[in-house]
């Protein structure tokens, strides 16, 4: 059963298209993944699912009785109340009621007059008339899944605690098809786990917009990616997607080009001369102006950010030395007795929950803040370059160009002058888009702006604070190349998982109020490092190799029973079988009649591609553990 059809919608802004008959339908159970390229119009196609916009044309429809809730990209500015009071405001008629009624529990508390018991009576009678326990229930319910502090001030929150009472909001009103706008952004990783776990496990069906690859990989059932006005579908997972993807791109340049060639071969004949004219065949003459019109209705692929930092000077050998430094804020520890030494070169990220002091630490690091006890000894010639994650640096009131240009007409990178139109538009700004003001840009348009803005300006040290939020995954991924490459010191915080792995060779976590322990490798070498104590200091590469060389001689010589070493020997087999099956459902999936049968089949498939994605995790695991 389908909960939503599109067809046939059309949408224009101006004299751009944003959809093009577009169409596509979502069943009970799936989990859709929407991609596409930062502009390309995902978050407006939310709304239209949600019924906030309208198209130019085409139909929408929703399966009798079904529930839509969106959770939205920006937090809103003016959104006030208390935890509970926005959580309730999904539920609908009731929430005043619902507010109201918590509000006069809590003040019962020490005020017993009898014009609050009979207001309390009052509003008791109410819920019970409308259903309103149960709905009580289900806020108490979400606040408590979500930890959320159900009594604070909305406006008061950190920016990920804002984004979770927003979900909490949606998902109060127990949709059928719920439709997540970068439901990461600003969320630190254990709420990502968290939200994974629970969205694997919700009945209903999902549509979400995400930067975060492996939160895509995780969850997706099926991919939909919006490109020049066109929505194509992808069954399968975000590997099946990118290499069908790469296939059906090669095969439309080769198209374009042999389309192209035969044009030009026309227009070649046409302007031949009188000769020509007098044996011209009409029919040839039509076609040739029906390749015209093709030719320029043809929308090329959006171009790819070309992103480059401009290196500054060597810093010394030694960027950071930081000794045995505390730092307390209101008698609460925020840094305790922490010790590192930072070496040009270093790609550094930093991990930890929302609020436990990473932007406080980097600031102790930078020598912005002075510890409360120990040191911190900064290296020499220093240029530092830093991201700010609320992008404070940048002027709403500004156009993009004077955002970057700061009076000049030209910028310096890599020792050569570029004009500042011509070097935005390596970060994907239009001339028309580099005069538009900054308070117009999209969330990934500003941090491309702040990047442009930061890379600009010569560094040795780049310090980012959560730069990966809003950016499509393409830019995300010239990123990775970018850090890669840098030849300075780089010091990152972020809790994009893939990101981390890609970019950083150690990372500091605080592993717990105040304590903060350094660990080799990017995120996913943390998780495997994590059940042991870790020094608060790095250990050499050197060490580290000994203590590996050290460990895998040690369960070289531990003999296994003969029940582990069965199933050892058994495990290959059982993961090739696991593997071959999970090929056969990804090829009937990517079938163009798949999603026309009956939807109880289309969920049995798609549950056992879970469960076989969860036992070859398992499988490994195993492997790993009895081959030591």
């Amino acid at each position: 059963m389908a909960l939503l059809t599109l067809k046939d919608i059309s949408l224009h802004y101006g004299t751009t298209v944003l959809f093009d008959q577009l169409g596509f339908q979502v069943e009970n159970h799936e989990r859709i993944a929407l991609v596409g390229r930062n502009g390309t119009g995902k978050s407006t196609l939310l709304k239209l699912i949600m019924g906030s916009v309208d198209s130019d044309s085409g139909d929408r429809t929703l399966h009798q009785g079904t529930r839509v809730a969106r959770l939205e990209q920006q937090v809103p500015v003016d959104l006030q109340g208390t935890v509970f009071e926005v959580i309730s405001e999904g539920v609908g008629k009731l929430a005043g009621q619902i507010s109201r009624y918590h509000e006069l529990i809590h003040q019962l508390a020490t005020d017993s007059s009898d014009k609050l018991l009979n207001e309390l009576e009052h509003v008791q009678h109410a819920l019970e008339a409308e259903n309103g326990w149960e709905l009580t229930r289900q806020i108490d319910e979400i606040i408590s899944r979500l930890s959320l502090p159900e009594d604070q001030q909305f406006a008061n929150l950190s920016g990920g605690l804002k984004r979770r009472v927003l979900l909490g909001r949606a998902l109060v009103q127990q949709p059928d098809l719920l439709l997540l706008d970068e439901p990461t952004n600003h969320l630190d990783i254990a709420s990502i786990d968290w939200l994974e776990e629970f969205l694997l496990s919700w009945g209903g069906s999902l549509i979400f917009i995400t930067h975060d690859r492996t939160f895509l990989k995780r969850l997706a059932t099926r991919i939909i990616e919006l490109d020049r006005g066109l929505l194509t579908s992808w069954p399968g997972d975000y590997a099946n997607y990118l290499r069908r993807k790469a296939e059906v791109l090669a095969a439309e340049e080769q198209q374009n080009a042999l389309f192209d060639k035969k044009m030009a071969q026309e227009e070649v004949w046409i302007r031949q001369g009188i000769k020509a004219r007098r044996t011209r065949n009409e029919g040839r003459v039509r076609a040739l102006e029906k390749m015209r019109k093709e030719h320029s209705q043809r929308r090329g692929l959006l171009g790819k950010a070309k992103l480059q930092v401009d290196d500054g000077q060597y810093s010394g050998k030694q960027v950071i030395e930081a000794r045995e430094i505390s730092y307390a804020i209101g008698g609460k520890s925020l840094v305790n007795n922490f010790s590192t030494t930072i070496i040009r070169g270093d790609r550094i990220g930093l991990l930890g929950p929302n609020g436990i002091g990473k932007t406080t630490l980097i600031k102790l690091l930078l020598g912005e803040l002075t510890p409360d006890s120990g040191s911190v000894k900064l290296g020499t010639q220093l240029e530092v370059a830093y991201f700010d994650q609320h992008r404070a640096q940048i002027d709403a009131g500004s156009t993009v160009y004077d955002a970057v240009a700061g009076g000049r007409s030209e910028v310096t990178i890599g020792g050569k002058s570029r004009h500042v139109m011509s070097y935005l538009a390596d970060f994907l700004f239009e001339p028309a888009r580099a005069r538009s003001p900054v308070s117009s840009l999209s969330g990934g348009e500003r941090n491309r702006l702040l990047l442009a803005k930061l890379f600009a300006k010569p560094s040795n040290f780049l310090v980012l604070d959560e730069p990966t939020n809003d950016l499509d995954i393409e830019t995300l991924e010239l990123l990775e190349e970018l850090l890669y490459d840098y030849k300075g010191t780089l010091l990152l915080v972020s809790h994009d998982r893939a990101f981390l792995n890609h970019v950083v060779t150690s990372t500091l976590v605080f592993d717990g109020p105040g304590v903060v322990n350094e660990y080799v490798g990017g995120y996913d070498d943390w998780l495997r490092q994590k059940a042991t104590p870790s020094p608060s200091t790095r250990e050499s590469s050197i060490d580290k190799e000994k203590k590996s060389e050290e460990t895998s001689t040690t369960s070289a010589k531990k003999k296994l029973s003969y029940n582990d070493q069965r199933e050892l020997d058994q495990l290959p087999a059982k993961i090739e079988a696991l593997d071959s099956e999970q090929s056969e459902l990804h090829a009937m999936m990517t079938k163009p009649d798949f999603f026309s049968r009956e939807s109880g089949e289309i969920t049995k498939v798609q549950e056992r591609l879970s469960a076989i994605e969860v036992e070859l995790a398992d499988c490994y695991q195993q492997w790993e553990i009895l081959e030591g």
